[in-house]
C-alpha cells in the first residue's frame, strides 16, 4: 500500500536521469490533480518530490575550458603504434564524473566515465594513417592522474605509467583538475612506415593546441604545435609530401595577401606595356624577399616584438610611397632597385606566415623554403596574367594617365589607413623610445 506516497522514492539507485525525469513528472502529476485528490494528500506528495529532488547528488555543469591543451605522443615499434594521449578532465563534456565531498573525483568508481570519456572525445578523433591506410586505434589502458604528473615528458615513462599504481581512493582531487591518460595502440605493417596524424579535438575546448611528439623507429624525434584540426600531418615527411605541402601554402599566402598584391599591382602599373622592364621588376622583387625569408627561417631576422609591427608598417609605406610615385611621375624609368628594397620588407612579411608552420618540414627546412617561394611566385604569376590584360582593357576606355591615377589614388588611400593603424600599433610596442 502506497498510502499516497511516490512509488519511486525506494528506487536509491535508479539512473540519475531517470530518477530527475520521474520526480519532474511527479510533481506535474500532483499540480493537475483535480477535485478527486484531497488537497493536504496532494501537497505532501508535491513536497516529498521536491525534497527528494534537493537530495540528488549534484550533476557537473561543464563548460567549455577556454586554453586546453592535448600531448600525444606517437611511437612505432615492430608490429604496433603506439600513441599516449593526456587530456583535462574538464574538457569531457556532457560525461558525469562520480564526486564525493566538495566535487572531488571519486577514482575507484569513475572507471566507466573515465573509459567513455577516453572513447567519445578521444579515440572517436583521433585518425592514424600508414601511408595511405587509415589504422584501427584501440584502447588498451585508460587512468586519470593529477596536475602535476610529469610522466608525460618522456615516451617510456608515460608508457610505464599505465602500469603503475592507481590513484588512492579519497585522495582531495577536483574533478576539474584531474588529467585523463590513454593508451592506445593499432596494427601496423612496419615500423619504417610514412605514419601520419589527425586529431579533431577542436571541440574540446575555445582554443585546443595539440602538443604531438613523434618518435621514429629510425631514431628521429618531431615536435608539433598543432592548433584545432590541423589536417592530416605527415609526422616523418618526405621531401616531395614538404615540397607539395609549402609550394600549396606559398601560392595561397600571395593570393590571400591584399597587402602584397596592392603592391604588386602598383609595381607594374605604368610598365605594363614593357614586358621587358617587367620582368625585372618582378624578378627584382622575387630576389628580395627570397634572401629575406630564407634568413628568417634559418635565425638571422630580429626576434623581438616589436619586428613583426615595424615590418607591417615598412609594407603599409611601401605601397603608399609606389602610389605616390605613381601619381608623380608618369613615365618612371626604371623600378627594379626600389622594387629588390621593398622585395626585402616584404620577404619578412612572408616568413611570418611559416613560423608556425615550418615545424611541418622535417628535415626538408630548405626545400620547404623553395617551394614556399616558388609557390608565391606562381601567385605573383597568375596575378599579373589577370590584371595585365585588365588592365590594358580599362585603358582602351579611359585615358592611361587619369586611369592611373585614379587607381593610385585608391590604393593610396587604403594604404595610408594601414599605415596609420600599423604606425600606432609600433608606438604601442615602445619602438620610437629606443631614439
Amino acid at each position: 500500500m502506497s498510502h499516497g506516497f511516490p512509488p519511486f522514492i525506494s528506487g536509491a539507485h535508479l539512473d540519475q536521469g531517470l530518477f530527475l525525469a520521474r520526480i519532474i513528472a511527479e510533481i506535474g502529476a500532483s499540480s493537475r490533480a483535480g477535485a478527486g485528490l484531497e488537497k493536504p494528500v496532494r501537497h505532501l506528495r508535491l513536497l516529498i518530490a521536491l525534497a527528494a529532488l534537493a537530495l540528488l547528488p549534484a550533476t557537473h555543469a561543464h563548460e567549455v575550458p577556454s586554453d586546453v591543451t592535448v600531448r600525444l605522443l606517437v611511437r612505432p615499434a615492430g608490429d604496433r603504434a603506439v600513441v599516449l594521449v593526456r587530456a583535462p578532465l574538464e574538457a569531457m563534456q556532457d560525461i558525469v564524473f562520480p564526486t564525493f565531498g566538495p566535487g572531488y573525483l571519486d577514482v575507484p568508481n569513475a572507471a566507466p566515465q573515465l573509459r567513455s570519456a577516453a572513447q567519445v572525445w578521444l579515440l572517436d578523433n583521433l585518425e592514424l594513417y600508414e601511408g595511405e591506410r587509415r589504422v584501427p586505434l584501440s584502447i588498451v589502458a585508460v587512468r586519470a592522474s593529477i596536475p602535476s604528473d610529469r610522466a608525460f615528458a618522456e615516451f617510456d615513462t608515460a608508457l610505464a605509467h599505465f602500469t603503475a599504481a592507481p590513484l588512492a581512493a579519497g585522495l582531495d582531487l577536483p574533478w576539474q583538475q584531474a588529467l585523463l591518460d590513454v593508451q592506445l595502440e593499432a596494427p601496423i605493417e612496419s615500423e619504417n612506415s610514412l605514419f601520419s596524424l589527425r586529431a579533431h579535438t577542436e571541440r574540446l575546448g575555445r582554443r585546443v593546441v595539440n602538443a604531438v611528439r613523434f618518435f621514429g623507429a629510425n631514431g628521429v624525434e618531431r615536435v608539433f604545435q598543432l592548433e584545432g584540426d590541423a589536417g592530416v600531418v605527415a609526422l616523418d615527411p618526405r621531401w616531395h609530401q614538404s615540397m607539395l605541402r609549402f609550394l600549396v601554402q606559398g601560392f595561397e599566402h600571395i593570393l590571400g595577401g591584399a597587402d602584397h598584391l596592392l603592391f604588386l599591382l602598383c609595381l607594374v602599373v605604368p610598365f605594363r606595356r614593357q614586358l621587358r622592364a617587367l620582368v625585372w621588376i618582378v624578378t627584382a622583387f622575387t630576389a628580395g624577399h627570397s634572401m629575406t625569408l630564407i634568413a628568417s627561417a634559418y635565425g638571422a631576422a630580429p626576434t623581438g616584438l616589436w619586428f613583426p609591427p615595424l615590418v607591417e608598417t615598412l609594407i603599409a609605406l611601401s605601397i603608399f610611397y609606389m602610389c605616390v610615385e605613381n601619381v608623380v611621375c608618369a613615365n618612371p624609368r626604371t623600378r627594379w632597385p626600389i622594387a629588390f628594397g621593398f622585395g626585402l620588407v616584404h620577404g619578412f612579411g612572408f616568413s611570418f606566415a611559416l613560423q608556425s608552420t615550418l615545424q611541418f618540414a622535417g628535415d626538408h627546412v630548405l626545400t620547404s623554403l623553395l617551394a614556399f617561394n616558388v609557390g608565391i611566385e606562381l601567385g605573383q604569376l597568375l596575378v599579373l596574367l589577370l590584371v595585365v590584360p585588365a588592365l590594358n582593357l580599362l585603358f582602351r576606355y579611359v585615358p592611361e594617365r587619369a586611369g592611373g591615377i585614379v587607381i593610385a589614388v585608391l590604393i593610396g588611400h587604403t594604404a595610408w589607413h594601414w599605415l596609420a593603424e600599423r604606425f600606432a600599433t609600433l608606438r604601442a610596442f615602445g619602438f620610437f623610445s629606443w631614439f
